[in-house]
């Protein structure tokens, strides 16, 4: 267990894993603090504490079964490909805000923030588990658990100063796309369907980190041609 903890692995994957989820978590601490914001003040703190909390313990279970389902064939091919698909809609510039009703009920205010939180968390599901995969077999289920245990916090009480952070560096989203592109190469060559054929005809897909470059590069140059036409930048869709 010990020894664990000393490997770069463990340590990559844990970084990565808080890194996707602070870049896939910011829609939902606008929920959040939309969800909350007719209660008073100190509902407030209350409704954020508990509504998060639930939705962390949902996640965790969520996020634990995405990594079991992975190891099924075709299914991280699939994954990889949403995954790069996830990675793109990150680039791209929101053209509208989330329409998410507040209310005045603690009890209300907290069933909103569980239920908008757990509709919007595919992506997070889905990226944390492709990032947990690529960890040591044995360590996978403490990263899961370190990574959103550490990730989440941050969002729920930081959540402007990230926000403020990648408006201020986009190029901060743009490497997060990237490595969600990254993870997504790195996955798809481990499928089961193709993991022995590229294993015995060309293994410097995966071993030179080919297929990992080729994913970062694909979303990044996706990303950012849909954002230069997107209407939320000012330029016209031809």
């Amino acid at each position: 267990m010990i020894a664990m903890f000393a490997t770069p692995e463990f340590w990559i994957g844990l970084l990565k894993i808080i890194w996707v989820n602070l870049l896939l978590s910011g829609d939902n601490a606008v929920v959040i603090a939309l969800a909350a914001r007719s209660l008073p003040h100190k509902q407030q703190k209350q409704a954020i504490f508990w509504g998060s909390g639930a939705a962390i313990i949902l996640r965790i279970i969520l996020t634990v079964f995405a990594v079991a389902l992975l190891s099924l064939p075709w299914l991280k091919i699939v994954g990889g490909l949403l995954l790069i698909w996830i990675g793109v809609q990150l680039l791209v510039p929101d053209e509208g805000g989330e329409d998410v009703a507040s209310s005045d009920n603690l009890m209300v205010a907290i069933r909103t923030i569980l239920v908008a939180d757990l509709v919007m968390s595919l992506d997070n599901v889905i990226g944390v588990a492709a990032a947990a995969e690529t960890a040591p077999g044995d360590a996978k289920l403490i990263l899961l658990i370190l990574g959103l245990g550490i990730s989440i916090p941050i969002i729920i009480f930081g959540s402007t100063i990230v926000l403020h952070l990648m408006e201020r560096w986009p190029v901060i989203i743009t490497f997060g796309g990237g490595l969600l592109g990254w993870i997504a190469g790195e996955m798809m060559v481990t499928d089961p369907v193709v993991a022995d054929w590229v294993h015995e005809h060309v293994q410097w897909l995966h071993s030179y980190y080919v297929s990992a470059i080729v994913g970062a590069v694909v979303v990044v140059i996706i990303g950012t041609v849909l954002a230069k036409r997107s209407p939320a930048t000012g330029v016209e869709v031809e």
